[in-house]
C-alpha cells in the first residue's frame, strides 16, 4: 500500500449552513454507532486531530482488521453455503497495462447487515480467461473474503497483455459467479488511435429505474468513469419510492438515512441489487470516484451538512468510506484510513490520453454564504479557498507539467465551468460548484496554460442535468480564448423522469453563452477520444419512473485536437 498523504485542513470561513430539503427519514433506535467506533471517537476531536497513532488506529479499526480478532478464527466451510452468495454481480476497476483489478462481494441476503454469512473468512477461488466460455483459462487463483471487510473480495492480477480483453468469475463452494468482461489498458507508449468510455453519475434508487445502465452496458466502451453519488443517503420506503414495486416490499430499516456502516453496508446491498448496474459492472471495468451524498448531502470535508458533533460526523464518515471500499472495485492504495481515503489518482491509456481523477470533497473548504445559490462576494472569492486542498492541487499541477498525452481529461464531481443563473446583473451562482471556488479554479486553469495543455476536458457530474462548455479564459467575454471543454453528464435516476428543456433552460443559455448545450432528461455521455478529435454523444432516456425505455442520442459534438472548442455534429 502507498503511503497516505495528510493534507493540511483548510482555513475555514465561518458561515451558516442552509441545510437541503431533505426526504423524510425514520430514525430506529438501532440506527447507532458500535461500541468500537465510538471508543475510538472518545479520542477524537476534528480529523485534524489525528496524530497520535493509537488514536488513529483506532479509528481505522485496527482491532478488526484481518489478521487478527475475528479474521484468525476458523475458516468457513464455503460447502455449507445454500444461498447464491453472489447477488451483488462482479466487476472490475482502474484497468492498467498490465494488470486489472476484479470485485465481488459475498452476501446471500444483501438486504441484510452481515449479508447472510457468519463472522467467518471464506476462501473464494477466481478465473481469468480469454474467452467468456473459459475454454483458455490465463490465470487463476484463491483468496480469502473476510467479515470485518463485509467479505468483499479483490484481486489485483498482474502480468496480462496491454489492450486486450479478459473475462472473469469467481467460485465458492458449489456457487459460480456471473461472468464479467474487462480490458486492460493500453501500454504506457502505445499509438493508441481511439479511446472509448463513459461517464455517469448519480443514480438515486427511490427516484427511478436504472434504465440507462442497461443500454450502458451494451456499449463498445473500454472503461466507464462514475463521477459520483453512486448511492444516496436518504430514506428509501418500502415500495422503493418512484420505483412503485407492486412484486416486492422493502425491509423498513431502508426507510431511514444512512448513518451507520450496517446501514452503508446495507445501502450498498440494496444499490447492487439492480439487475442493470449488475450488467454495466459486469460489461465494462469503472473508474470510480465519489460526491457527496455517498457519505452526507454538500459535506465539505470535514464540517457536516447539519450541527452535529464532530466526531459523529468523523464517524459518520469513516464508515461510509469503509463501505464505498468494500463495495467498489478499487485498488489497495485506496484502502481507507478511518475518516481518510485517498480517493484522487492517474490512469493513463498510452500516449492518447492522461485521467488525473479528483476528489473534490473530502479536502475543500466549507461551502460560502451559507451554501446553495448566492451573490458572488469576498466570501466566496478569497483567493485563498481551496476546492481539492493544497496536496492534490500541486499533484494535479505537477502532473499535468510532465503529462506527454495527447488529451488531459479529469474526471470530477461538481460544474467547473462558471454557470450564472441570470444574464443580468444580480446574477447568483452554485457555492457548492467551482463557482464557490473560483480562485481555486484559476489557480488550475493557470497551471492548464502553463504545462502547454493543447487538449484539456473536465468530466462532470452531480446536476442531474446534461451540459456541454467551452472553458474560456475570461468568462465574461465570449470571444476570449477557450481553454478546454467540458462534459457533464447527466444522471443516470437522479431528478426522476426529468424533461429536455427544463424552465430555466433559455435563462441559463442566454446567460452563460460558453454553454453548448442543456438538457435535463437521465442518461450518461459516452466520448471517443481520437488523435485529430474527440466526440461525445449524449444519450438520453425519456422515462426512468416505469422500466424499459429506449435510448436517444440528444446531441452530439466533437472538439479538434490543438482547436478546442465544441461543435456540433
Amino acid at each position: 500500500m502507498t503511503p497516505v498523504l495528510r493534507h493540511a485542513p483548510a482555513t475555514r470561513t465561518p458561515a451558516t449552513r442552509t441545510p437541503a430539503t431533505r426526504t423524510p427519514a425514520t430514525r430506529t433506535p438501532g440506527s447507532s454507532h458500535s461500541a468500537e467506533f465510538r471508543a475510538a471517537a472518545a479520542h477524537l476531536g476534528r480529523r485534524r486531530f489525528l496524530t497520535g497513532t493509537a488514536a488513529a488506529a483506532a479509528l481505522a479499526f485496527a482491532v478488526n482488521l484481518p489478521g487478527t480478532g475475528v479474521a484468525s478464527a476458523a475458516e468457513l466451510d464455503a460447502r455449507k453455503i445454500t444461498e447464491d452468495p453472489f447477488t451483488l454481480g462482479v466487476a472490475s476497476g482502474d484497468p492498467g497495462p498490465d494488470s486489472v483489478l476484479l470485485w465481488t462481494r459475498l452476501a446471500p441476503r444483501p438486504y441484510e447487515a452481515d449479508g447472510g454469512l457468519p463472522a467467518n473468512r471464506v476462501s473464494v477461488r477466481w478465473e481469468l480467461a480469454h474467452d467468456a466460455a473459459f475454454g483458455r483459462i490465463v490465470k487463476r487463483g484463491e483468496t480469502d473474503a473476510h467479515p470485518e471487510f463485509a467479505h468483499s473480495v479483490r484481486v489485483e492480477v498482474p502480468g496480462l497483455e496491454s489492450g486486450r480483453v479478459y473475462y472473469f468469475r469467481f467460485r465458492t463452494g458449489s456457487w459460480i459467479s456471473a461472468v464479467g468482461r474487462t480490458r486492460t489498458a493500453p501500454a504506457a507508449n502505445a499509438r493508441t488511435s481511439a479511446l472509448s468510455f463513459a461517464a455517469v453519475s448519480c443514480q438515486a434508487y427511490h427516484d427511478g429505474y436504472f434504465t440507462a445502465y442497461k443500454h450502458l452496458a451494451a456499449e463498445d466502451l473500454d472503461v466507464v468513469f462514475h463521477l459520483g453519488d453512486y448511492l444516496y443517503e436518504y430514506a428509501v420506503n418500502s415500495a422503493g419510492g418512484a420505483r412503485a414495486y407492486q412484486d416486492r416490499v422493502l425491509p423498513a430499516h431502508f426507510n431511514r438515512e444512512t448513518v451507520t456502516l450496517d446501514d452503508y453496508r446495507m445501502r450498498y446491498g440494496l444499490y447492487k441489487s439492480d439487475p442493470d448496474l449488475r450488467a454495466a459492472h459486469a460489461a465494462h471495468p469503472f473508474v470510480v470516484t465519489w460526491d457527496d451524498h455517498e457519505t452526507e448531502n454538500n459535506y465539505a470535508g470535514d464540517v457536516p451538512e447539519n450541527d452535529v458533533p464532530p466526531q459523529e460526523f468523523l464517524l459518520r464518515r469513516a464508515s461510509a468510506y469503509r463501505a464505498y471500499w468494500e463495495n467498489q472495485p478499487l485498488r489497495a492504495p485506496q484502502r481507507p484510513n478511518g475518516p481518510d481515503m485517498r480517493l484522487y489518482r492517474r490512469l493513463r491509456f498510452g500516449r492518447l490520453a492522461q485521467f488525473d481523477i479528483l476528489d473534490t470533497r473530502q479536502y475543500r473548504d466549507d461551502q460560502a454564504y451559507g451554501d446553495g445559490w448566492q451573490l458572488p462576494g469576498p466570501q466566496s472569492e478569497d483567493p485563498g479557498r481551496t476546492m481539492t486542498g493544497p496536496v492534490q492541487e500541486r499533484w494535479l499541477l505537477d502532473g499535468w507539467k510532465k503529462s506527454t498525452a495527447t488529451w488531459n481529461v479529469v474526471p470530477q464531481q461538481v460544474t467547473f465551468a462558471r454557470r450564472r443563473d441570470l444574464p443580468t446583473a444580480g446574477y447568483k451562482l452554485s457555492m457548492d460548484s467551482w463557482d464557490g471556488y473560483p480562485a481555486s479554479r484559476q489557480r488550475l486553469l493557470n497551471g492548464v496554460e502553463a504545462a502547454g495543455l493543447k487538449n484539456f476536458m473536465v468530466l462532470t457530474g452531480d446536476v442531474h442535468t446534461g451540459y456541454a462548455y467551452d472553458l474560456k479564459k475570461d468568462w465574461d467575454n465570449p470571444e476570449s480564448r477557450t481553454l478546454g471543454t467540458e462534459i457533464v453528464a447527466t444522471s443516470i435516476s437522479s431528478g426522476k423522469d426529468g424533461t429536455d428543456r427544463p424552465s430555466n433552460w433559455a435563462t441559463f443559455m442566454e446567460a452563460n453563452p460558453h454553454m453548448k448545450f442543456y438538457n435535463g432528461r437521465r442518461g450518461y455521455v459516452t466520448v471517443t477520444l481520437g488523435e485529430r478529435q474527440a466526440r461525445a454523444d449524449f444519450k438520453t432516456v425519456k422515462v426512468i419512473t416505469t422500466p424499459g425505455a429506449p435510448v436517444t442520442t440528444a446531441a452530439s459534438f466533437v472538439t479538434e485536437t490543438g482547436d478546442p472548442g465544441l461543435k456540433p455534429v
